[in-house]
């Protein structure tokens, strides 16, 4: 029999405590064990119906021997597995012992750099379209987080060293040596002696407890007392899995739309997950938590009078408050062992909801009794008065009236959460573009983007925010509408007749020729114009830039007219260079985009460049126009584009086009002369100099087309636009002089 659907299940208890390791699974899931129980439940008359999950009795079997005090692990899946095998092939292949060539052309960079900028792409985290995709990231993890990471190694992002090379490999007879001596290593690891456990370990069940089915009305399973338990006693401590209110919902959604962008319309809400009426919550919070120790979720409702325990969060001193207290505050390379004393207690409590979702599945509650409960009795919670109502209404509509399944969470006592869990947002925001009105960016400064909920940097590497002159965009847009760029991006964006380009096609223009604003100097500039990967990513991205000699020392000389040393001046401070030179620098235009690439335009230069990008025209009312993710490869956040301020992605700063549908020229309507379009502008600036000039040449010279390629030959840099001594600027460069011709 095979399903019409393939369904994911959430699991708690053993199948969501067990960790995997591929070399030491001991323990898997009993197919056919499962039961189902509606507790004589009849749809549509009784309100219990879809209320709860009738599914239980997952039973989960050894196969091979199991000792006392050997850690239980399942197989996650060939996804899983696969995800894990790849990422560790990415982290090995990080750590190279020779040093690579410092000079030279393409030739001598290894292309191992690409081919792990290209791997790192495919690990990022992308915007989940679908309800189904949403699921498919709760079960396979989407990137490397560098907390877990043991000893010495560190994320991608990290690693840095210039003397680094990843194709330095050592050989393979001593990596299968090295390989064989760390299972060595490894065996024993996952077995505690019992003592060990005793002091250090902390049972999840009081050993008191059984599942059944309830006696009560309109619900399931239940847990019962198998002894007298005192009041006071825990009766079950269970870890929580902190989840967002948004990842209970469930939107309309078309899976046969014909773009991605469509396939899930976040307006209108269908319903909630049925794991929703297992979670914990308050109507205050952004932040839900579900339990998953066994027996957790079987608790019913037993309202104010009949509920005979209540949830607290571990006192102090107990082992169940140091377990948890290491393991949310957990360093790499710290070991939990009996000399673990706590000094940070319950420190979720303190931390922003982000954080605590952050770190999911590291921080765990109680169920201790409120009076004393007699053998054989049901174990019953108050849910709260809000959820009293709920259940209320639902029972009192008639069947064929109700809107559908009840769903509600489980309300927390008063005071449970903290108050800084409370009327706050859940939402990543960068805390340096939250309130520019009454905070704005100072221009001629560089800052590292934060997160508006705790501070910390997105990635004190990579990820930057840059004040530019006031009316710096307004001068710079002037000057590109002089020099005709606008209205060629008019002409390409709108597929006019003649500037229309097949995917990845390119082509020269003389825009000043398009308009009468320019003068004979202009029409003698020529620009190339590339309709980038239409096909793959779905958007119409063109990117125009200088062609020949003439346009490009227009665009530098452009650049400082409206102000842009000031930025340069910014940056070069900021991680105090000696010299900048501005490369190259592109226009990027677009209407429509379905889906880009999540990609780093720089890499491997011993962070010494910067893409410096800020807007020239933007669609007003329209939802942020690119993403940003932070070092740590998990989060990625969502930005507008604003007047007079630019981003700034350094080495690995990776970033990605964000789906919009401004104009589509394939279904226009004849209106292309009043289009929208987004033209933003990029400029590639570094220090150049031994440590990176192969490197730079080698991703520069990766492109086609690839003007002034030969500027990366040798050094001194022939044309310099900053130096710390404040002597070179974009208009009046130093450095061992340009040519006068450029040949491409």
């Amino acid at each position: 029999f095979e399903p019409s659907h393939r369904i994911n299940a959430f699991a708690p208890g053993l199948g969501s405590l067990a960790n995997h390791d591929g070399d030491f699974v001991n323990i898997d899931r009993h197919y056919r064990s499962s039961r189902v129980d509606y507790n004589f439940q009849t749809a549509p008359w009784d309100a219990g119906v879809g209320a709860f999950t009738p599914h239980h009795n997952m039973l989960y079997t050894t196969f091979r021997d199991v000792e006392r005090g050997m850690e239980l692990f399942l197989d996650y899946g060939e996804a899983f597995h696969d995800h894990a095998l790849k990422r560790n092939d990415q982290l090995r292949k990080i750590q190279g012992k020779k040093k690579r060539a410092v000079t030279g052309f393409a030739d001598d960079i290894s292309r191992d750099w690409d081919f792990m900028e290209e791997h790192q792409v495919k690990q990022c985290p992308t915007e989940l379209a679908t309800e189904k995709a949403k699921r498919e990231r709760l079960k396979v993890g989407m990137g490397v987080d560098s907390s877990i990471l043991p000893g010495d190694e560190r994320p991608y992002t990290e690693y840095r060293p210039n003397d680094h090379h990843p194709a330095d490999q050592e050989d393979e007879e001593d990596e299968e040596d090295e390989e064989d001596n760390d299972d060595d290593k490894r065996y024993g690891w996952n077995v505690k002696p019992l003592e060990w456990l005793y002091d250090n370990g902390v049972c999840l069940s009081s050993g008191k407890l059984w599942t059944g089915t309830s006696d009560a009305e309109y619900t399931g399973r239940a847990v019962f007392s198998t002894a007298g338990i005192a009041k006071g006693e825990v009766v079950l401590t269970t870890p929580l899995i902190a989840l967002r209110r948004d990842d209970f919902r469930i939107y309309k959604s078309d899976p046969d739309a014909e773009h991605v962008r469509d396939t899930v319309d976040k307006s209108t809400v269908i319903g909630d997950e049925l794991l929703f009426n297992y979670a914990y919550g308050h109507p205050d919070s952004p932040m839900l938590l579900v339990p998953n120790a066994p027996m957790a979720n079987f608790i019913n409702h037993g309202g104010e009078e009949d509920a005979n325990v209540q949830i607290r969060w571990p006192t102090a001193g107990s082992k169940t408050a140091r377990l948890f207290d290491w393991a949310y505050n957990r360093q790499k390379g710290d070991i939990y062992d009996d000399k673990f004393e706590s000094t940070n207690h319950n420190a979720w409590l303190k931390d922003h909801p982000i954080d605590v979702m952050e770190k999911s599945g590291k921080l765990a509650f109680e169920y201790v009794a409120l009076r004393d409960i007699e053998e054989d009795e049901e174990i019953l919670i108050d849910y709260g008065p809000l959820w009293d109502d709920a259940w209320y209404t639902c029972q009192a509509t008639h069947p064929y009236a109700r809107s559908g399944y009840f769903r509600h969470s489980i309300g927390v006592p008063d005071g449970f959460y903290p108050d800084n869990w409370l009327d706050v947002t859940d939402k990543y925001e960068i805390a340096e573009i939250q309130d520019l009105e009454n905070n704005p960016l100072e221009p001629g400064v560089a800052l590292p983007m934060t997160w508006a909920h705790n501070g910390k940097a997105l990635s004190p590497k990579y990820g930057y925010i840059v004040g530019l002159e006031k009316g710096f965009s307004d001068r710079f847009l002037a000057y590109s509408e002089e020099t005709g760029v606008i209205e060629l991006y008019r002409k390409l964006l709108t597929e006019q007749e003649g500037f229309r380009l097949e995917s990845d096609e390119f082509t020269t223009y003389k825009p000043g020729a398009l308009t009468n604003t320019s003068n004979a100097s202009d029409e003698e500039m020529e620009f190339f114009a590339q309709k980038y990967k239409a096909n793959i990513y779905r958007f119409n991205m063109h990117f125009i830039a200088a062609w020949n000699e003439a346009a490009r020392k227009s665009v530098i000389d452009g650049l400082g007219d409206a102000g842009f040393d000031l930025a340069v001046k910014a940056v070069g401070e900021r991680f105090g260079y000696d010299n900048i030179t501005c490369f190259h620098a592109s226009y990027m235009g677009m209407t429509h985009c379905d889906k880009a690439l999540m990609h780093s335009d720089i890499y491997a230069t011993n962070d010494k460049s910067w893409n410096i990008v800020f807007p020239l025209i933007t669609v007003e009312g329209t939802e942020p126009e690119l993403n940003i993710m932070a070092e740590d490869m998990n989060t990625v956040v969502g930005v507008h584009y604003l007047k007079d301020i630019a981003y700034a992605m350094g080495d690995f700063g990776f970033h990605q086009t964000r789906p919009s549908n401004y104009f589509d020229p394939s279904k226009s309507d004849g209106e292309e002369s009043a289009a929208p379009i987004r033209v933003v502008f990029g400029a590639y600036c570094s220090q150049i100099d031994e440590t990176n000039i192969a490197m730079l040449r080698h991703i520069y010279d990766g492109d086609d087309p690839a003007p002034f390629a030969d500027q990366f030959t040798e050094l001194p840099m022939r044309e310099v636009h900053w130096t710390k001594t404040g002597s070179a600027t974009l208009r009046h460069p130093e450095g061992s002089g340009l040519p006068e011709t450029c040949e491409n």
